[in-house]
């Protein structure tokens, strides 16, 4: 690996850092990098694992500082995820991820058109849909199914996790986004467990990317606390867009 690839990677790992502390979707930037780089697709998977979770972790201790976090979903639900999303990575070589690949296009598109036609959406706090109910349905949808797709597929988790979060329990943005770096760091450990134990983590690459993607990660952070929930709305529809196009040129052109 040349000293232009390292570099290359290294800052990827930065950008997807920021890109994850603010609304998820860094995989985006990490994955494809790590193929180019020659590694194969489950080593690429578990590499930016074992990278994004000091960052997801980072950025979690940033917002746990700055704004409250809902414990009574995020503690239950990281501890889902980290069973949910190791049986994920166990099972992915026996799922077709392909597979889910056109469902999870058509649910990108519903959020981004949901996101655009209602601009109010997320920018304040509804606390009355917080019911027990939800709370129940919340944790259920956060620890176990996304945490499950985090496992098997990945690219969007921290995305999916925010949104469940705001139309759920009514959380606005930068909680939701606060409460989605604890289970993000719940699933990417859930799932660099059983990476690591098949022996497909790069370790040196990954703990090199992974300082970059906490320095990424503390920038972003602190720019969404900053800046707010309209901020975090405009990069969340950023990241649906591109979420829609990667997945859509994995299933119909990259063939």
């Amino acid at each position: 690996m040349g000293a232009g690839q390292v570099v290359l990677l290294l800052l990827a790992a930065m950008a997807a850092g920021w890109v994850d502390a603010v609304v998820g979707g860094g995989g985006l930037l990490q994955l494809p990098v790590l193929l180019l780089a020659g590694l194969t697709p489950v080593q690429a998977l578990a590499t930016n694992k074992s990278a994004a979770i000091f960052g997801t972790g980072s950025a979690a201790i940033t917002y746990a500082s700055k704004t409250k976090l809902d414990r009574a979903v995020a503690v239950p639900a990281a501890a889902l995820a980290v069973a949910f999303a190791g049986l994920g990575a166990a099972s992915a070589a026996l799922l077709d991820a392909d597979v889910l690949k056109p469902l999870v296009m058509v649910v990108l598109l519903g959020v981004g058109a949901f996101v655009t036609l209602r601009p109010g959406f997320g920018r304040l706090p509804h606390p009355q849909l917080r019911t027990p109910a939800r709370v129940v349905t919340g944790v259920a949808v956060a620890g176990v199914g996304i945490a499950y797709y985090d496992g098997i597929v990945g690219p969007g988790t921290g995305t999916f996790l925010l949104i469940a979060f705001t139309s759920i329990l009514g959380m606005d943005f930068v909680q939701a986004s606060a409460t989605a770096k604890v289970v993000n760091t719940g699933t990417n450990l859930g799932a660099l467990v059983v990476f690591a134990a098949q022996g497909h983590v790069v370790w040196a690459l990954g703990l090199a990317m992974a300082a970059c993607n906490i320095a990424g990660a503390q920038i972003g952070a602190r720019m969404a606390l900053n800046r707010g929930a309209g901020f975090v709305r405009v990069v969340l529809l950023c990241v649906v867009a591109a979420l829609v196009a990667k997945l859509g040129y994995d299933q119909f052109l990259a063939r």
